[in-house]
This record gives structure tokens, C-alpha cells and sequence, in this order.
């Protein structure tokens, strides 16, 4: 457990010291803790945002393919998505007993609620960018039985720009030497200005709010 945790505390050295020993054996790796990420409600924990930030930043040196990368990494995250949709829409009748189902977090349940009762199906786009919400929302949209396609165009719409846009900032600039000093407070930085539309959504919203009351 020490080892795992020291491989995901320190992706910008270990992810490239796995690729020097296991060459193409990390297409499959990163596969599976995205598919994980967004596929179980047991694992939130696991790093989404900066595994493709740090996994996109080895293709300028020539050590990953980025189109191989953003493949896998997109269909792991509609895979996992579309999995967890499956789970909570099988689970649906078990969720509404608060002493069934004790691990999962009923806390990330709500609130993954919450950004589905107020933002609607976009929800599905837009909790992508948010660290362990987006693994709760799909959950949610199957246990609230979300019609399968409509889900699945969002699911698809919210995969590809998420694994873009993180490819994208890792390939353009997660090796400039900064960055790479910084990289813990560069990767809470990038998940903090990807949802800061929400929250500016938020805050105008109470301040009209406020003055309607007033």
C-alpha cells in the first residue's frame, strides 16, 4: 500500500521510472485507474486529473504516443462511466435504504445529486472536472434511470474533453522545469481553475439572489 501511495503522491518521477522498466505495459496501467476512477464509487480516491497530466507529459520526450494515450485514456473513461451508470441503476432499489449499502459515501452521493438537480443532464459534463463527484454522478444517473442514450452523449461529450484538456495542459507544458519543482500545487491549481466556472456561477447566482430578497 506504502508503494502505491508513493507512485501516486509522486507521478511526475515514478510514472516515468514504470516506463523505463515496463515499457507499453503503461497503456494498460493508466487504463485501468481511469476505468477505476470513474467506474467504481469505491475507488474516488484514485488521481484522475494528474495521471493524465503526468502521462501526456512523457509524449514530447518520446516515451508515450499521444494518440495511443488519448484513445485508451477516452475509452476508459466512458467504459468507466457507463459502468458505474450500469452499477447505480442496478443498485437503485438498495440506495433508498440508508443501512444498505454503508461503503459507499452517502455524502458524495448528494452532492453529486445536487450538481445533477441543478445543472440536469450537463451535469454529466461538467462534475468530469470535478475530483470525486464525477465518479458519484454517474452512479446517480443510473439509479435516477436517466434514459441510456442521452446519458451515453453526455458520458461522450464529458470523456473527450476531459481526457483532452488534460492531455492537452500535460503534453504543452507539464516538462517546463516549474512546473515540474511545483507539480503538486500545479495540479491542485489546474483542478481548482477547472471548476471555477462553476463557482462563479454560484456566486452570481446568491448575489442576485440576495438582492431579490433585498
Amino acid at each position: 500500500m506504502s508503494a502505491f501511495l508513493h507512485f501516486i503522491l509522486n507521478l511526475n518521477t515514478t510514472l516515468p521510472e514504470f516506463v523505463g522498466m515496463h515499457g507499453w505495459l503503461i497503456y494498460p496501467l493508466l487504463f485501468a485507474i481511469i476505468f477505476l476512477e470513474t467506474g467504481l464509487v469505491v475507488t474516488p480516491f484514485l488521481p484522475g486529473d494528474s495521471i493524465i497530466f503526468a502521462a501526456a507529459a512523457l509524449c514530447p520526450k518520446g516515451k508515450l504516443n499521444l494518440w495511443i494515450l488519448l484513445i485508451i485514456l477516452i475509452v476508459a473513461a466512458i467504459l468507466g462511466n457507463t459502468t458505474n451508470y450500469l452499477i447505480g441503476r442496478a443498485l437503485s432499489n438498495l440506495l433508498k435504504d440508508p443501512n444498505k449499502l454503508k461503503f459507499i459515501k452517502r455524502k458524495y452521493i448528494e452532492d453529486a445529486q445536487h450538481f445533477f438537480d441543478k445543472y440536469g443532464k450537463k451535469a454529466i459534463v461538467i462534475t468530469r472536472f470535478v475530483p470525486f463527484i464525477r465518479t458519484f454522478t454517474p452512479f446517480v444517473s443510473g439509479a435516477g434511470y436517466m434514459k441510456w442514450r442521452e446519458f451515453m452523449a453526455y458520458n461522450a461529450i464529458g470523456g473527450i474533453l476531459w481526457v483532452a484538456l488534460f492531455s492537452f495542459l500535460g503534453y504543452a507544458f507539464g516538462n517546463i522545469p516549474i512546473v515540474q519543482h511545483y507539480y503538486d500545487v500545479v495540479i491542485i491549481g489546474i483542478v481548482v481553475i477547472s471548476i471555477l466556472p462553476i463557482i462563479i456561477n454560484q456566486i452570481i447566482k446568491k448575489v442576485k439572489k440576495g438582492k431579490t430578497v433585498q
